[in-house]
């Protein structure tokens, strides 16, 4: 073990032992793996099969580097950061080693940052704005921490996402009074043609030919005038290879934003690793170790790589899969399930802790909350963080992998159906469109592995109290992925006994201590 990796060890180690509470058991491991990335200038990742309680590992050894270190992270894991993990860090281990936020960059150059030791937090949106867009308010070739790496596709889409909204029309209306006739023709004729389109749940439509030679010609004629007008470069952007073009709808105001992003953003993100060594951190990146699809997906080179799984002695969740649940895509699905959630909800109420149910469809979540609502009232909530102690919250995947860290801990968490995302979402489809014109494995390299992180972030709040979670998804036993999707919710204890569930649910799971075998 070399000089920072020791020494790192050695704090860190005594500073475990004063902070009985933080439990987890890979902290050494994963903090000297962070310290050696650091010291040899190599890409480094991590998967911690936690969603926290892990920052001490990577913050140790950036507050004793001898040169700045960038901590990429949303500003509610910053705000932590900074109220209770750098500074308990920092009086440990005696040191000054000053700490920066994206607003203190005003006052200090890049180069100052560049000479001196010291840890700098940015948000994903000011990371990738400065390193897309060449800001320089960052230092070059600085060692950066990325957490919560479970969610970077999505920061590097919503950065190289370009919009165009109802108030960017009126602009131009504004900035070429001589073209306005032809302006509000072309707005008028695509608002007639897009709501002229079938509605779906999403709310969102992919531009077809017709709708995009529309603008081309609104374009070529605004060329002619401003070649470098911004909506000139938004829709040679939108016609680019690799770019979705879509139009979100605003029904309730009888408007539309158009909006564009690459598909693949491996291509544009490739460049920005090479230009400094980076360490990914999340909970959850890829079923294996090395995650080969999550690199894919971003653009990232082999590196070295580490994966902790859950602790079976403290994490272990409970999970209860019934027998005789119709294949989702029936019709028999949803009074069944629709049933069953009746009869979970009945037995869990007992206890009075919160329960949690996720939909991925839409229009089904809809209905499963009005159903749910009819008979228990007021104690449902559709996607509301206005919950009871008690409450029955209906929501989708997405809003309790955003909302869960501001809620209670469920005492029963039912999964619907698995959640593969929707081909009837139409930049789903786009995507998918795209890894066949690519002749890949739509399914393994997008799909599902989207499903599986899902599963796997949205069963962690339970594996503390060793909950219940309840898969109502048959496909979980007839297909074949079906077997590395419950690898995904591991470790569990299988739970197969209906008077068993009912036990469970009616007693107290927070005060629980799990189950030794399969019933």
């Amino acid at each position: 073990m070399t000089v920072i990796e020791a020494e790192v060890h050695t704090f860190l180690r005594s500073f475990l032992r004063n902070q009985p509470e933080l439990n987890w058991p890979h902290h050494l491991t994963m903090a000297r793996l962070a310290a050696r990335a650091l010291r040899l200038n190599r890409p480094a990742l991590m998967q911690t099969g936690t969603a926290s309680g892990y920052c001490f590992s990577y913050l140790t050894p950036a507050l004793l580097f001898t040169r700045p270190v960038i901590v990429v992270a949303p500003q509610p894991k910053q705000k932590e950061l900074l109220s209770s993990a750098i500074p308990q860090l920092k009086e440990w281990l005696e040191t000054n080693t000053p700490v920066w936020v994206w607003e203190d960059l005003n006052s200090v150059s890049a180069p100052y940052l560049q000479d001196h030791c010291g840890l700098i937090l940015v948000s994903p949106e000011d990371w990738f704005a400065d390193r897309l867009f060449q800001k320089g308010r960052l230092p070059q070739n600085a060692p950066t921490i990325f957490d919560e790496a479970d969610h970077l596709e999505q920061w590097a889409r919503d950065q190289l996402t370009q919009c165009w909204r109802s108030q960017d029309w009126n602009q131009l209306l504004n900035d070429y009074p001589q073209q306005a006739e032809s302006i509000r023709n072309v707005r008028v004729e695509l608002t007639k043609l897009l709501y002229n389109r079938p509605q779906n749940p999403y709310e969102c439509l992919l531009l077809n030919q017709p709708e995009q030679e529309i603008l081309e010609k609104l374009s070529l004629s605004l060329q002619a005038v401003a070649p470098y007008h911004r909506f000139c470069q938004f829709f040679q952007q939108a016609q680019q290879a690799n770019q979705l073009f879509w139009a979100d709808m605003h029904r309730e105001t009888g408007e539309f934003t158009l909006a564009c992003c690459p598909v693949s953003v491996a291509e544009t993100l490739a460049p920005l690793w090479e230009q400094q060594p980076m360490v990914f951190i999340g909970g959850f990146l890829d079923w294996e170790k090395e995650a080969p699809i999550y690199r894919q997906q971003l653009g990232l080179p082999e590196m070295t790589a580490l994966k902790f799984s859950p602790d079976r002695d403290h994490d272990t969740i409970n999970l209860y899969i019934p027998d005789g649940i119709p294949m989702p895509n029936t019709q028999k699905f949803q009074p069944v399930l629709l049933e069953k959630l009746r009869h979970l909800v009945l037995e869990a109420s007992v206890n009075l802790h919160l329960i949690v149910i996720l939909v991925s469809d839409v229009p089904l979540k809809r209905q499963v909350a009005a159903s749910l609502a009819g008979e228990f009232g007021s104690r449902v909530r559709l996607e509301s963080t206005e919950v009871r102690e008690n409450g029955i919250l209906v929501c989708s995947w997405e809003f309790w992998r955003n909302y869960q860290h501001a809620l209670a801990t469920p005492s029963l968490l039912v999964m619907t159906t698995i959640p593969l995302p929707s081909l009837e979402n139409p930049l789903v489809a786009g995507q998918v469109a795209y890894y066949k014109q690519k002749r890949q494995d739509w399914f393994r390299l997008y799909l599902l592995p989207t499903a599986l992180r899902e599963v796997q972030r949205a069963a962690v709040p339970l594996r503390e109290k060793q909950g219940l979670v309840t898969l109502l998804d048959s496909c979980v036993n007839h297909r074949s992925y079906g077997a590395t999707v419950l690898s995904a919710l591991e470790p569990y204890v299988r739970v197969g006994n209906w008077n068993f569930v009912r036990q469970l649910l009616s007693s107290d799971i927070h005060n629980t201590i799990g189950v030794e075998d399969d019933f």
